[in-house]
């Protein structure tokens, strides 16, 4: 089945591409669409299903959209539904790895580093007929970014029982225990049922 993927994000695709095998995954921008969806929902839920419905509205096929980020405990949850705009300023986004600097740095003189990235992904097939599954990935966050693969907040995302960050995880491996890779595999499920 073919699905745009609601983002723009080229690190979202490839890893979905490695989870949705059998399927092909497109960005807007590779079948000519500018989407710019803004994230006005207050939960990953909701900002989800928005970007969802507004490509399906535009390209009447299958879409799949994803709202993911990191909720840190010492931070009240923090950066949450914020964290791709986290830190940002005048509407300009920081780099991950300034942006990664910047969680550092407001959780100087804090212990408890506890955290979970969170995936809501939303499969709309048609109007009234779309699937939401949501999923998170417990961890905690390191004092120095560590590692090279991954994106985001990966490099700063420790993983104790791995004795290792996300960062340094083969992408594989990563896909298996993830919060977007767990929200991918049951989405892989449902289009097995669907075909």
């Amino acid at each position: 089945m073919e699905i745009i993927l609601a983002s723009g994000n080229r690190h979202k695709l490839f890893e979905l591409k490695e989870i949705l095998k059998g399927h092909t995954l497109l960005l807007p921008e590779d079948i000519g669409i500018d989407f710019d969806f803004e994230e006005t929902g207050d939960t990953f839920l909701e900002n989800s299903q928005g970007k969802a419905f507004a490509l399906f509205n535009q390209v009447n096929r299958p879409v799949l959209a994803d709202d993911s980020g990191l909720n840190v405990a010492a931070l009240n949850g923090e950066p949450g539904i914020f964290s791709a705009r986290y830190g940002s300023k005048n509407g300009v986004e920081l780099e991950a790895s300034v942006r990664n600097l910047y969680l550092l740095d407001k959780l100087k003189g804090k212990s408890d580093l506890s955290a979970e990235f969170i995936c809501c992904m939303t499969l709309v097939m048609d109007l009234n007929r779309f699937f939401v599954v949501q999923e998170s990935f417990k961890g905690e966050i390191t004092r120095e970014s560590t590692g090279i693969n991954g994106f985001g907040y990966d490099p700063i995302f420790f993983l104790p029982e791995y004795g290792k960050t996300v960062a340094e995880l083969p992408e594989k491996e990563k896909n298996k225990i993830s919060h977007r890779g767990k929200a991918g595999y049951r989405i892989a499920k449902l289009l097995e049922g669907l075909n």
